[in-house]
Parts: C-alpha cells; structure tokens; sequence
C-alpha cells in the first residue's frame, strides 16, 4: 500500500517538514557523487552500534545518532522516506509548533536508533542509516492526534492502481503492526544484513511518537470560531 495523502487540513505553513525534506534530498545527492565509495560514508556517519557503545572514549560519536538521520541507502528508501514525512508530517508539525516539533522528530530517531542497536546485538558492526526511526515517531504522533483522519492509499494490482481511504488508526495500526511482525522475524533470524530495514528502529519511533507526541503537542485550541452577535441578536 502507498500512501498518497490525507484528510486533516493545517493552519500553518510546515517549513520544517519542508526544510527536513529538502535536506535529505541534498544530502542524497552528495551521496550519489561519492559513487562506490559511499560505503565509506555512511560508516562515518551512521550509528555503528559498536562504535557507539564505546562513546565515553570518543563522545563525538554521539553526533552519528543525527547525522544517520539524513543518509540513505537508495532511490526507493529515500522517495519512501519523504513521501510519508511530506504526508504526515505537516500536521503534526502544525499541532507541535515548528520548534518543538524538530525537538520531537530529532528525538524519536535518536531513539529509533537506540532501540535497534538495542534490539539487534549481532549486528554491532552494521551501519544504521535513514529517516524513517523520525519519521516513524511523526506516524505515531499523527496517528494519536488524528485517529479519526482519512488516510488515501493506493493499492497496486496488476496495472491499476486501486485507491482507498480509511482511518489514520487503521492505516497506521496496520504500519505498526507489520514492522514488529517484521522484527520478531528478524530476532529471531538474526536476519539483517547491509542495505536491510532496521525494523526495530520504525517499533522503536513510532512508540517514541506515542509517547512524546503529548509531550510536544502545543497546549491550545485547534479550532477557532468567529461568532457575529449582531447576527445572532437577529436571529438570523
């Protein structure tokens, strides 16, 4: 399933969401003049878990839980990535505030990839790149905030592309639910070699978004409502 958009309007421009897309567009194009050498790359700037656990030797390593957030292993990870931040992440933004909101994805990736480093052990060695650990706590944020929000998904069979809405909590849910799947299948397996999904990173920030999207949403009214009491007086 793809999904193409949403019902929920917002009330402010997402410059952050956009800022954070067009980064990681640019970033993938540098990526793609380094050639066969980016291998090099993203073991620089990815969370290596073994090189993260020595962090009190070298502190900067810390910086790769950022850093990782903005590199991509492909063309298909990359569109993915950016088509559900540019779906889902402009109302969540518009709930957070700009600010609090590039707090909030920021975190849930830091935490995304905690939680796989965590989770896979034997694959101390893997560099841990992509924004979808943020991106999955922007799901489970938008999935808490709009439950009830229409979600449009186009479903490939054979050459047509059949298109559906339904609940954010059923699209989402059903998201969820496959990635753990997922990732009990790969514990159990041990299967996740270079260029994999790091499952447990989308488990990991999508709970993160369940839990810090409360925290992080701004405390005030979504709706706004002009009342014309000269009309009301009319009783027109």
């Amino acid at each position: 399933m793809i999904p193409l958009g949403d019902s929920v309007p917002r009330r402010r421009f997402p410059w952050v969401t956009y800022t954070l897309i067009a980064i990681n567009v640019l970033v993938f194009l540098i990526e793609l003049s380094y050639g066969p050498h980016v291998t090099k790359l993203f073991y620089r700037y990815g969370v290596v878990p073994a090189r993260l656990a020595q962090w009190r030797q070298d502190p900067t390593v810390l910086l790769t839980l950022i850093t990782s957030q903005f590199l991509h292993g492909g063309w298909y990870h990359i569109i993915g990535n950016m088509i559900y931040l540019w779906i889902f992440g402009d109302n969540v933004e518009d709930q957070m505030g700009h600010g609090r909101y590039l707090v909030f994805y920021l975190l849930s990736g830091i935490i995304a990839a905690l939680v796989q480093s965590a989770m896979m052990p034997s694959q101390m060695q893997v560099p841990l790149i992509g924004a979808s650990g943020a991106i999955s706590g922007v799901l489970g944020a938008y999935m808490l905030f709009f439950p009830a929000g229409r979600v449009f998904l186009g479903i490939p069979l054979f050459l047509f592309l059949y298109i559906i809405d339904v609940p954010a909590v059923v699209a989402l849910g059903y998201w969820f639910i496959s990635q753990y799947l997922n990732g009990l299948l790969a514990l159990a397996s041990g299967a996740f070699q270079y260029g994999g999904v790091a499952w447990w990173a989308h488990v990991g920030g999508f709970v993160a978004g369940l839990v810090l999207g409360p925290v992080f949403r701004e405390h005030r009214p979504r709706y706004y409502f002009v009342f014309d009491y000269d009309r009301m007086r009319s009783g027109k």
